[in-house]
């Protein structure tokens, strides 16, 4: 695994010798909103999920995304030996989803109605419309997490997108609402 101590930009490194303290770091952010997902995968020991908020679009072509997990975390041991994981985007109405994949691992996949495997064995939450299968193709050490690059290799995106996403932001979900129109056409 590659492993990420000084700041890479553009081919130069800048090295940071002070920085701000973690609560500090954490409060900024808590003014940043991100889109809550649930990452799942499978395992020898079945299957295994957790809410994520750090997914991101990386690159169109190759369609790439990324997303980070805590060194903390219960799940990181079986994802470090995944080869592949299913990214679901939750929408406004399904914080219930978030909260149960962010919660002890024992309870993340107890109701055996609320999910199916798909054809590949990755978990498929029923209910989530929006969806990207990815291969895990690079893990990175940054810090106390693991950024992982996933290339998408079958994605869904079920109903016209009227949806209002889940968002995450100072502590607690939101629903957002337009203020503009659509720039594009779908």
């Amino acid at each position: 695994m590659k492993s990420i101590t000084d700041l890479e930009v553009l081919g130069m490194v800048a090295v940071t010798h002070e920085h701000v303290s973690g609560e500090l770091f954490r409060s900024v952010f808590r003014h940043h909103p991100a889109g809550v997902t649930v990452v799942t995968f499978e395992s020898p020991g079945g299957p295994v999920g957790f809410t994520a908020t750090s997914v991101v679009s990386v690159s169109l072509v190759p369609p790439l995304l990324s997303f980070a997990i805590a060194h903390t975390s219960s799940s990181l041991e079986a994802l470090s030996q995944a080869d592949t994981a299913l990214v679901h985007w939750l929408e406004a109405g399904q914080s219930h989803l978030a909260n149960r994949f962010a919660r002890s691992a024992d309870e993340r996949f107890s109701d055996p109605e609320s999910w199916t495997p798909l054809p590949s064995g990755e978990p498929l939450l029923r209910g989530v419309g929006t969806w990207a299968r990815c291969r895990l193709a690079e893990r990175f050490q940054a810090g106390d997490h693991t950024i992982v690059i996933g290339l998408v290799v079958e994605a869904q995106v079920d109903g016209a997108g009227d949806n209002a996403p889940l968002v995450y932001a100072d502590g607690r979900y939101h629903e957002i609402t337009p203020i503009t129109p659509r720039l594009s056409p779908r």
